[in-house]
Protein backbone atom coordinates (compact mmCIF):
# COMPACT_ATOMS: atom_id res chain seq x y z
CA UNK A 1 0.00 0.00 0.00
CA UNK A 2 1.01 3.61 -0.81
CA UNK A 3 0.26 7.07 0.04
CA UNK A 4 0.77 9.83 2.41
CA UNK A 5 -2.29 9.88 4.70
CA UNK A 6 -1.65 7.10 7.48
CA UNK A 7 -2.79 7.96 10.61
CA UNK A 8 -1.08 6.74 13.64
CA UNK A 9 -2.96 3.63 15.70
CA UNK A 10 -2.21 4.91 18.78
CA UNK A 11 -3.03 8.68 18.66
CA UNK A 12 -6.79 8.65 18.16
CA UNK A 13 -8.04 5.21 18.40
CA UNK A 14 -11.53 6.97 16.91
CA UNK A 15 -10.36 8.06 14.19
CA UNK A 16 -7.73 5.00 13.51
CA UNK A 17 -10.69 2.81 13.69
CA UNK A 18 -12.86 4.75 11.29
CA UNK A 19 -10.12 5.17 8.84
CA UNK A 20 -9.50 1.11 8.69
CA UNK A 21 -13.40 0.97 8.07
CA UNK A 22 -12.95 2.48 4.80
CA UNK A 23 -9.20 1.57 4.11
CA UNK A 24 -10.79 -2.26 4.50
CA UNK A 25 -13.77 -1.15 2.59
CA UNK A 26 -11.92 -0.46 -0.65
CA UNK A 27 -9.61 -3.76 -0.17
CA UNK A 28 -13.15 -5.47 -0.47
CA UNK A 29 -14.65 -3.32 -3.32
CA UNK A 30 -11.11 -4.05 -5.05
CA UNK A 31 -11.56 -7.73 -4.53
CA UNK A 32 -15.02 -7.94 -5.41
CA UNK A 33 -15.25 -5.71 -8.28
CA UNK A 34 -12.01 -6.69 -9.86
CA UNK A 35 -10.65 -10.18 -8.56
CA UNK A 36 -8.10 -11.01 -6.07
CA UNK A 37 -4.87 -9.36 -7.62
CA UNK A 38 -7.01 -5.78 -7.64
CA UNK A 39 -6.41 -5.89 -3.78
CA UNK A 40 -2.51 -4.84 -4.41
CA UNK A 41 -3.73 -1.37 -5.86
CA UNK A 42 -5.30 -0.40 -2.69
CA UNK A 43 -3.38 3.07 -0.99
CA UNK A 44 -4.40 4.96 1.69
CA UNK A 45 -4.64 8.54 -0.40
CA UNK A 46 -7.73 6.69 -2.52
CA UNK A 47 -9.47 5.96 0.70
CA UNK A 48 -10.09 9.72 1.34
CA UNK A 49 -12.59 9.73 -1.39
CA UNK A 50 -15.06 7.26 0.66
CA UNK A 51 -14.74 8.93 3.60
CA UNK A 52 -15.73 12.53 1.82
CA UNK A 53 -18.23 11.14 -0.09
CA UNK A 54 -19.82 9.69 3.61
CA UNK A 55 -18.74 13.23 5.54
CA UNK A 56 -21.11 15.31 3.12
CA UNK A 57 -23.80 12.69 3.29
CA UNK A 58 -26.90 13.08 6.40
CA UNK A 59 -26.82 9.35 6.53
CA UNK A 60 -24.06 6.91 7.49
CA UNK A 61 -22.71 4.60 4.60
CA UNK A 62 -23.82 1.56 4.46
CA UNK A 63 -21.57 -1.22 6.33
CA UNK A 64 -21.14 -4.65 5.76
CA UNK A 65 -18.77 -7.04 8.24
CA UNK A 66 -15.72 -8.22 6.45
CA UNK A 67 -13.95 -11.76 7.73
CA UNK A 68 -10.82 -11.75 9.40
CA UNK A 69 -7.79 -10.69 7.90
CA UNK A 70 -4.06 -11.04 9.05
CA UNK A 71 -3.67 -7.36 8.99
CA UNK A 72 -6.24 -6.84 12.06
CA UNK A 73 -4.67 -9.87 13.51
CA UNK A 74 -7.39 -12.14 12.50
CA UNK A 75 -10.29 -10.30 13.58
CA UNK A 76 -13.77 -9.20 11.91
CA UNK A 77 -14.59 -5.61 11.41
CA UNK A 78 -18.18 -3.28 10.45
CA UNK A 79 -15.98 -1.96 6.66
CA UNK A 80 -17.49 0.48 4.40
CA UNK A 81 -19.46 -0.44 1.40
CA UNK A 82 -21.09 2.02 -0.76
CA UNK A 83 -20.39 4.32 -4.10
CA UNK A 84 -17.52 5.92 -2.42
CA UNK A 85 -15.64 3.15 -1.81
CA UNK A 86 -16.16 2.45 -5.63
CA UNK A 87 -15.15 5.83 -6.69
CA UNK A 88 -11.55 4.85 -4.39
CA UNK A 89 -11.42 1.50 -5.70
CA UNK A 90 -11.38 3.49 -9.59
CA UNK A 91 -8.62 5.82 -8.83
CA UNK A 92 -6.44 2.99 -6.61
CA UNK A 93 -6.37 0.82 -9.87
CA UNK A 94 -6.20 4.16 -12.28
CA UNK A 95 -2.83 5.30 -9.99
CA UNK A 96 -1.27 1.80 -9.61
CA UNK A 97 -1.68 1.48 -13.79
CA UNK A 98 0.39 4.77 -13.67
CA UNK A 99 2.82 3.89 -11.61
CA UNK A 100 3.38 0.84 -13.31
CA UNK A 101 3.28 2.59 -16.56
CA UNK A 102 5.40 5.15 -15.13
CA UNK A 103 8.01 2.61 -14.41
CA UNK A 104 7.62 0.97 -17.20
CA UNK A 105 8.30 4.37 -19.33
CA UNK A 106 11.29 4.84 -17.28
CA UNK A 107 12.82 1.83 -17.44
CA UNK A 108 12.71 0.84 -14.09
CA UNK A 109 12.38 -2.04 -12.11
CA UNK A 110 10.35 -5.26 -12.91
CA UNK A 111 8.06 -2.78 -15.35
CA UNK A 112 10.28 -1.83 -17.26
CA UNK A 113 12.11 -5.01 -18.39
CA UNK A 114 11.26 -5.92 -21.97
CA UNK A 115 10.56 -9.77 -21.68
CA UNK A 116 9.93 -10.49 -18.03
CA UNK A 117 8.06 -6.91 -17.40
CA UNK A 118 5.63 -7.82 -20.18
CA UNK A 119 2.85 -9.64 -17.49
CA UNK A 120 3.08 -6.41 -15.13
CA UNK A 121 2.23 -4.28 -18.12
CA UNK A 122 -0.89 -6.19 -19.34
CA UNK A 123 -1.88 -6.20 -15.35
CA UNK A 124 -1.94 -1.91 -15.44
CA UNK A 125 -3.63 -2.10 -19.22
CA UNK A 126 -6.29 -4.75 -17.70
CA UNK A 127 -6.83 -2.31 -14.73
CA UNK A 128 -6.91 0.62 -16.88
CA UNK A 129 -9.62 -1.14 -19.09
CA UNK A 130 -11.16 -2.08 -15.45
CA UNK A 131 -11.64 1.61 -14.13
CA UNK A 132 -13.00 2.82 -17.04
CA UNK A 133 -15.62 -0.05 -16.18
CA UNK A 134 -15.77 1.24 -12.82
CA UNK A 135 -16.10 4.55 -13.15
CA UNK A 136 -18.98 4.54 -15.77
CA UNK A 137 -20.77 2.28 -12.95
CA UNK A 138 -20.97 5.46 -10.64
CA UNK A 139 -21.28 8.38 -13.04
CA UNK A 140 -17.50 9.30 -13.14
CA UNK A 141 -15.73 10.26 -15.84
CA UNK A 142 -12.71 8.26 -15.88
CA UNK A 143 -10.78 9.64 -19.08
CA UNK A 144 -9.33 12.70 -16.53
CA UNK A 145 -7.45 10.00 -15.28
CA UNK A 146 -5.98 8.75 -18.31
CA UNK A 147 -5.35 12.11 -19.34
CA UNK A 148 -3.48 12.83 -16.76
CA UNK A 149 -1.04 10.31 -17.03
CA UNK A 150 -0.57 10.58 -20.77
CA UNK A 151 -0.18 15.01 -20.36
CA UNK A 152 2.00 14.17 -17.07
CA UNK A 153 4.84 12.02 -19.70
CA UNK A 154 4.35 14.90 -22.27
CA UNK A 155 5.10 17.74 -19.53
CA UNK A 156 8.18 15.56 -18.07
CA UNK A 157 9.49 14.75 -22.26
CA UNK A 158 9.49 18.88 -22.19
CA UNK A 159 12.13 20.89 -20.78
CA UNK A 160 12.15 24.07 -19.44
CA UNK A 161 8.76 23.95 -17.44
CA UNK A 162 8.31 25.18 -14.22
CA UNK A 163 7.65 22.51 -11.00
CA UNK A 164 3.95 23.15 -10.82
CA UNK A 165 3.17 23.14 -14.42
CA UNK A 166 4.54 19.88 -14.06
CA UNK A 167 2.42 18.85 -11.07
CA UNK A 168 -1.06 19.88 -12.89
CA UNK A 169 -2.04 16.84 -14.33
CA UNK A 170 -1.62 15.57 -11.24
CA UNK A 171 -4.12 18.52 -9.23
CA UNK A 172 -6.25 17.87 -12.17
CA UNK A 173 -6.97 14.73 -11.76
CA UNK A 174 -7.43 14.78 -8.17
CA UNK A 175 -9.68 17.88 -7.87
CA UNK A 176 -12.18 15.88 -10.30
CA UNK A 177 -12.11 12.98 -7.80
CA UNK A 178 -13.11 15.14 -4.90
CA UNK A 179 -15.47 16.81 -6.67
CA UNK A 180 -17.51 13.59 -7.66
CA UNK A 181 -17.92 13.23 -3.92
CA UNK A 182 -20.17 15.97 -3.78
CA UNK A 183 -22.02 14.14 -6.86
CA UNK A 184 -22.49 11.00 -4.88
CA UNK A 185 -23.39 12.47 -1.98
CA UNK A 186 -26.03 14.98 -3.30
CA UNK A 187 -24.04 18.06 -2.04
CA UNK A 188 -23.86 19.90 -5.19
CA UNK A 189 -22.66 23.35 -3.72
CA UNK A 190 -19.40 21.79 -2.22
CA UNK A 191 -18.07 21.11 -5.79
CA UNK A 192 -16.08 24.40 -6.22
CA UNK A 193 -14.65 23.69 -2.86
CA UNK A 194 -13.62 20.01 -3.34
CA UNK A 195 -11.82 20.91 -6.49
CA UNK A 196 -10.15 23.14 -4.81
CA UNK A 197 -8.76 21.04 -1.99
CA UNK A 198 -8.63 18.45 -4.97
CA UNK A 199 -5.67 20.46 -6.20
CA UNK A 200 -3.94 21.48 -3.18
CA UNK A 201 -3.96 17.71 -2.03
CA UNK A 202 -2.40 16.04 -5.90
CA UNK A 203 0.11 19.44 -5.40
CA UNK A 204 1.07 17.95 -1.82
CA UNK A 205 1.14 14.42 -2.87
CA UNK A 206 3.33 14.79 -6.17
CA UNK A 207 5.86 16.91 -4.70
CA UNK A 208 6.32 14.59 -1.38
CA UNK A 209 6.44 11.38 -4.13
CA UNK A 210 9.16 13.27 -5.41
CA UNK A 211 11.14 14.36 -2.07
CA UNK A 212 10.97 11.15 -1.10
CA UNK A 213 12.39 9.69 -4.05
CA UNK A 214 14.68 12.23 -4.88
CA UNK A 215 17.79 10.46 -3.49
CA UNK A 216 16.55 7.15 -5.14
CA UNK A 217 16.16 9.07 -8.82
CA UNK A 218 19.63 10.88 -8.88
CA UNK A 219 21.75 7.65 -8.05
CA UNK A 220 19.86 6.04 -11.29
CA UNK A 221 19.53 8.62 -13.20
CA UNK A 222 16.02 8.62 -12.97
CA UNK A 223 13.25 11.49 -13.86
CA UNK A 224 12.60 13.51 -10.88
CA UNK A 225 10.85 16.87 -10.94
CA UNK A 226 12.92 18.65 -8.44
CA UNK A 227 15.79 17.79 -10.04
CA UNK A 228 14.48 18.60 -13.91
CA UNK A 229 13.44 22.24 -12.59
CA UNK A 230 16.00 22.64 -10.70
CA UNK A 231 14.05 23.39 -7.25
CA UNK A 232 15.46 23.10 -3.83
CA UNK A 233 13.80 20.97 -1.34
CA UNK A 234 13.58 23.73 0.30
CA UNK A 235 11.34 25.82 -2.17
CA UNK A 236 9.66 22.19 -2.49
CA UNK A 237 8.79 22.62 1.23
CA UNK A 238 7.79 25.97 0.53
CA UNK A 239 5.28 24.93 -1.77
CA UNK A 240 3.77 22.21 0.25
CA UNK A 241 3.38 24.65 2.99
CA UNK A 242 1.20 26.91 0.46
CA UNK A 243 -0.87 24.31 -0.73
CA UNK A 244 -1.55 23.06 3.46
CA UNK A 245 -3.30 26.48 3.71
CA UNK A 246 -4.99 25.80 1.05
CA UNK A 247 -5.90 23.08 1.66
CA UNK A 248 -7.22 23.50 5.64
CA UNK A 249 -9.26 26.86 3.78
CA UNK A 250 -10.89 24.87 1.28
CA UNK A 251 -12.07 22.01 4.26
CA UNK A 252 -12.90 24.55 6.28
CA UNK A 253 -15.21 25.34 3.42
CA UNK A 254 -16.95 21.99 2.82
CA UNK A 255 -20.28 21.57 4.20
CA UNK A 256 -20.21 18.37 6.12
CA UNK A 257 -22.49 16.50 7.99
CA UNK A 258 -19.22 14.76 10.09
CA UNK A 259 -16.35 16.81 10.22
CA UNK A 260 -14.03 14.99 12.40
CA UNK A 261 -12.44 12.46 10.24
CA UNK A 262 -11.97 14.86 7.47
CA UNK A 263 -10.59 17.16 9.02
CA UNK A 264 -8.14 14.32 11.05
CA UNK A 265 -6.86 13.57 7.04
CA UNK A 266 -6.90 16.18 5.03
CA UNK A 267 -5.66 18.94 7.63
CA UNK A 268 -3.62 17.11 10.46
CA UNK A 269 -2.47 14.08 8.98
CA UNK A 270 -1.54 15.72 5.63
CA UNK A 271 0.68 18.27 8.13
CA UNK A 272 2.35 15.37 9.21
CA UNK A 273 2.90 13.80 6.00
CA UNK A 274 5.17 17.11 4.76
CA UNK A 275 6.80 17.26 7.69
CA UNK A 276 7.38 13.28 7.95
CA UNK A 277 8.70 13.44 3.83
CA UNK A 278 11.09 16.79 4.55
CA UNK A 279 12.59 15.25 7.81
CA UNK A 280 13.44 11.95 5.94
CA UNK A 281 15.08 13.51 3.45
CA UNK A 282 17.15 15.88 5.69
CA UNK A 283 18.49 12.76 6.75
CA UNK A 284 17.91 10.00 4.95
CA UNK A 285 19.29 6.63 6.88
CA UNK A 286 21.96 4.63 5.91
CA UNK A 287 21.91 1.04 5.19
CA UNK A 288 22.75 0.03 8.31
CA UNK A 289 20.58 2.01 10.18
CA UNK A 290 18.07 0.85 7.65
CA UNK A 291 18.29 -3.19 8.54
CA UNK A 292 18.25 -2.31 12.03
CA UNK A 293 14.90 0.00 11.51
CA UNK A 294 13.97 -3.22 9.86
CA UNK A 295 15.05 -5.39 12.89
CA UNK A 296 13.16 -3.38 15.15
CA UNK A 297 10.07 -2.79 13.46
CA UNK A 298 9.57 -6.76 12.80
CA UNK A 299 10.41 -7.28 16.54
CA UNK A 300 8.11 -4.79 17.95
CA UNK A 301 5.71 -3.24 15.41
CA UNK A 302 5.93 -5.70 12.77
CA UNK A 303 4.81 -9.19 12.28
CA UNK A 304 6.42 -10.86 15.15
CA UNK A 305 6.03 -9.86 18.98
CA UNK A 306 7.63 -12.22 21.67
CA UNK A 307 4.99 -13.47 24.38
CA UNK A 308 6.63 -10.82 26.70
CA UNK A 309 5.72 -7.98 24.32
CA UNK A 310 2.96 -5.65 25.81
CA UNK A 311 1.74 -5.16 21.84
CA UNK A 312 1.71 -8.81 21.42
CA UNK A 313 -2.12 -8.39 21.07
CA UNK A 314 -2.14 -5.37 18.55
CA UNK A 315 -2.46 -6.25 14.95
CA UNK A 316 0.39 -5.81 13.08
CA UNK A 317 -0.63 -3.57 10.51
CA UNK A 318 -1.42 -1.13 13.51
CA UNK A 319 2.12 0.77 13.76
CA UNK A 320 2.35 4.11 14.34
CA UNK A 321 3.79 6.30 11.92
CA UNK A 322 4.06 9.63 12.78
CA UNK A 323 7.37 12.14 14.73
CA UNK A 324 8.60 12.83 17.31
CA UNK A 325 8.64 9.32 19.85
CA UNK A 326 11.28 8.21 21.35
CA UNK A 327 9.41 5.70 22.76
CA UNK A 328 11.70 2.42 23.40
CA UNK A 329 9.09 0.51 24.30
CA UNK A 330 6.95 -0.06 20.83
CA UNK A 331 9.62 1.11 18.10
CA UNK A 332 7.24 3.77 17.05
CA UNK A 333 7.92 6.86 16.04
CA UNK A 334 4.56 9.00 17.28
CA UNK A 335 4.70 11.75 19.28
CA UNK A 336 0.82 11.12 21.30
CA UNK A 337 0.79 6.55 21.38
CA UNK A 338 -0.29 5.34 24.97
CA UNK A 339 3.13 4.22 25.03
CA UNK A 340 4.46 7.68 25.17
CA UNK A 341 4.56 10.50 27.37
CA UNK A 342 3.39 12.71 25.07
CA UNK A 343 0.86 15.57 25.10
CA UNK A 344 -1.87 14.09 22.87
CA UNK A 345 -4.31 17.05 23.48
CA UNK A 346 -1.39 19.20 21.98
CA UNK A 347 -3.21 19.73 18.86
CA UNK A 348 -0.56 17.25 16.46
CA UNK A 349 -2.88 13.88 17.55
CA UNK A 350 -6.05 15.95 18.33
CA UNK A 351 -8.17 17.75 16.09
CA UNK A 352 -9.72 19.77 18.64
CA UNK A 353 -6.29 21.64 19.40
CA UNK A 354 -6.89 21.53 22.75
CA UNK A 355 -9.79 23.53 22.90
CA UNK A 356 -13.02 23.18 24.90
CA UNK A 357 -14.90 21.77 21.65
CA UNK A 358 -17.39 18.58 21.42
CA UNK A 359 -15.83 16.22 19.12
CA UNK A 360 -16.22 12.33 20.77
CA UNK A 361 -13.34 11.20 19.23
CA UNK A 362 -12.29 10.52 23.26
CA UNK A 363 -8.95 10.96 22.37
CA UNK A 364 -7.74 13.97 24.52
CA UNK A 365 -9.22 15.68 27.22
CA UNK A 366 -11.45 17.92 25.74
CA UNK A 367 -13.70 15.64 24.21
CA UNK A 368 -16.95 13.64 25.98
Amino acid sequence: MFGILRPCAHSCPAVHEAWRAHLCGLCLTLRDRHGQLARTATNYDGLVLSVLAEAQSPRRSERRKAGPCPLRGFKTAEVVSSEGAQLAAVVSLALAAGKISDHAADGDGLAGRRVSGAPLRRVAASWTSAAERGARSIGFDAAVLTAAAGRQAVLEATPGLSLLELTEPTEAAAAAAFAHTATLAGVPRNNENLREAGRYFGRIAHLLDAVEDLEDDRARGAYNPLVATGTSPEEARRLCDEALHGLELAVRDLELAERHLVEALLRDEARRAVRRAFAEHAAPPGAAEKVLAGVATFFTCGVYRPPWSRHRDQPWGERCYLDGCDCPDCGCDAGCCDCCSGDCCSGDCCSCDGCSCDCDCGCCDCGS
